[in-house]
């Protein structure tokens, strides 16, 4: 059996303090397959990769590789054995160029340091041409977008020419060209023999580009299915133990009342002239391609970064917020899309990262009262079904599902009264999306007014009472109802519309 598989792992176990985060998981790869390992968030898969790649060992359990016993005890070593791991979250060198970045630790030698720079650049040159895109190998990672950022991950995983590559939620921060490219890439590593162990979320993809899926629940094998024999309402089924029989809520309809108002808001070249309002109740779409100015519009609304020119009013009032701290005294919140740098104190607990944005609700001559601090953490968890040994818990140990919820935990404890929410699915299951779905709309429904900015196309059609679609920092439209359809959006994503005098 053994030598039919390229990796075999047979009855892996793994306990953290408190959490079995793994008990007893078996999982084969063959040559060349594209094999999915879907679940809801906590489910194990991070656990499961990370020891197949030598971040983590396991407690119990055994590894081979190509039939040879496999123990790699650290990620160089699991390198060197012909595993490439591309990360969820990006974990490069920002003052380091793409190449630099691609060949860090392995630089080619060369006769003189200049001429390995300029080796390495070529070759990334060549990779970077793979993937059909514009980046300079010579550009630094700070200056690259969250998007871009992956896809240097993901080019230098392909550069160790690797046997197995692991892609753990790979197209998250992707455009839908640039997930084509990775889709095409994929396949030639598998003519080519190389197998992929593929996790995501979007089960579009799965169906799409995998051969296997297998699924995992609560740290345990559930089953393995072959893509061709399965449908995704099974895969559904077995990952959450249940039935979704919806994953929208219903829509009520959009408010009338204007609960902030922007006009002319203008920075530069980044966005220009955008005018737009918030309604009460209603749940509003920012639409469009990645690099539209969606993220940097909000940012500017809420203090966060500046603007040149415009008027902001709230409640009728003009307002310019001065700091992000200006905005939520005036209970206005952004959830940021990157989590891992802006969103979240990963080394610090579950509790503080909760009531961080509302201290002086849980203060007492000038103290911290632990026991309101942990009764408001307490009733997130439970609301948001955060899984976590204890309020204590450091957000970094939690699963990047688990870390999403405690991020749209501490903007709730501030009862916004608009909340920017800007990718607030990503990188999260089916389940947990569905909750944050229905969330979204309670909140809308007393009398919130939440900002939906999305990359997802189903999910801006599912969820929102009205869309508005950006294009090069300009707005191209606006959708309403039965007008929010795939083709309306992708129209106005795509149009080029000239600006007024």
């Amino acid at each position: 059996m053994l030598g039919e598989v390229l990796l075999s792992m047979v009855d892996i176990t793994k306990i953290f303090p408190g959490v079995k985060a793994l008990d007893k998981v078996s999982l084969n790869v063959t040559p060349g397959e594209v094999h999915a390992l879907v679940g809801e968030n906590g489910a194990g898969k991070s656990t499961l990769v990370n020891i197949v790649s030598g971040v983590h060992q396991p407690d119990g359990g055994e590894m081979y590789f190509d039939g040879m016993r496999y123990a790699p005890t650290s990620p160089r070593k699991a390198q060197e054995q012909g595993i490439g791991f591309v990360h969820q979250e990006t974990a490069l060198c920002p003052h380091l160029s793409v190449a630099e970045n691609v060949f860090l630790g392995r630089m080619p030698r060369s006769m003189s340091v200049l001429a390995s720079f300029k080796q390495a650049r070529e070759e990334t040159g060549k990779l970077l041409g793979r993937f059909a895109t514009q980046l300079d190998p010579i550009t630094k990672v700070q200056d690259l977008s969250i998007a871009n950022q992956q896809v240097v991950e993901i080019i230098k995983a392909l550069s160790l020419d690797c046997r197995l590559l692991i892609l753990d939620e790979p197209t998250s921060s992707l455009t839908e060209l640039e997930t084509e490219n990775l889709f095409r890439i994929i396949k030639d590593l598998k003519q080519r023999g190389i197998s992929v162990l593929y996790i995501s979320h979007r089960l579009k993809e799965v169906f799409t580009v995998c051969d296997r899926i297998t699924i995992l629940r609560d740290g345990r094998y559930v089953k393995t299915l072959a893509v061709q024999d399965t449908t995704e309402d099974e895969v559904i089924r077995n990952m959450v133990g249940r039935s979704i029989s919806t994953f929208y809520p219903e829509k009520i309809g959009q408010g009338q009342e204007e609960i902030i108002r922007v006009e002319g808001l203008t920075r530069g070249n980044t966005f220009r002239n955008v005018t737009f309002a918030v309604r009460k109740g209603e749940i509003l779409g920012f639409a469009g391609l990645v690099g539209a100015g969606r993220s940097e519009v909000a940012r500017a609304v809420c203090g966060i970064d500046g603007y040149d020119m415009g008027h902001i009013h709230l409640d009728r009032k003009a307002v310019q917020f001065e700091s992000f701290h200006d905005a939520i005294q005036a209970r206005i919140a952004y959830l940021t899309e990157d989590r891992k740098e802006e969103g979240l104190f990963l080394n610090m607990a579950i509790q503080p990262n909760v009531s961080v944005t509302s201290l002086e609700s849980i203060t007492e001559n000038k103290l911290i009262h632990r026991q309101k601090e942990r009764d408001l953490a307490k009733q997130s968890v439970n609301m948001l079904r955060i899984k976590a040994s204890s309020l204590m818990q450091k957000v970094v140990n939690l699963s990047g599902g688990n870390q999403q919820k405690v991020m749209v935990a501490k903007w709730l404890a501030i009862d916004p009264m608009v909340l920017f929410m800007d990718e607030p699915t990503r990188g999260i299951d089916v389940g947990a999306k569905t909750e944050i779905h229905y969330l979204m709309r309670q909140l809308a429904n007393r009398g919130v007014g939440v900002v939906l900015i999305s990359s997802e196309l189903p999910e801006i059609i599912g969820m929102c009472d009205r869309v508005v679609v950006m294009n090069e920092g300009l707005l191209t439209g606006e959708l309403i109802g039965s007008d929010i359809t795939e083709d309306n959006i992708m129209r106005l994503a795509a149009t080029q519309r000239r600006e007024t005098a």
